[in-house]
């Protein structure tokens, strides 16, 4: 747990993926659109992909990926995201965690 913390704070949005993953990518298209330039770790690809992975779990994330952190802050998975910019908050929260400045 430890780990993903600290992971999770080295930039404004740090993004837990996995490289077979298409809702992780396409969170990651639609945070970039917003102009941020999110930390991905890509967990099947980190010698300690398989820890982080349970951490990740413990957290709540049930698939483990997409998890995703805005402003030093886990915020949840694709259905958290996605809920977010549907309601409109997406953006603020990114501007929020200096993420973005527009």
């Amino acid at each position: 747990m430890d780990t993903v913390m600290r992971l999770g704070t080295e930039n404004p949005v740090v993004i837990f993926s996995k490289t077979s993953c298409g809702i992780s990518h396409a969170i990651s298209t639609l945070i970039r659109g917003f102009g941020a330039n999110p930390m991905i770790h890509e967990l099947d690809e980190l010698p300690n992909g398989h820890e982080i992975e349970k951490a990740l779990m413990e957290l709540g994330c049930n698939p483990s990926v997409p998890a995703v952190f805005i402003g030093q802050e886990f915020i949840g998975g694709s259905n958290e995201i996605i809920s977010l910019n549907i309601r409109g908050k997406l953006k603020p929260l990114l501007m929020k965690g200096n993420a973005i400045w527009i």
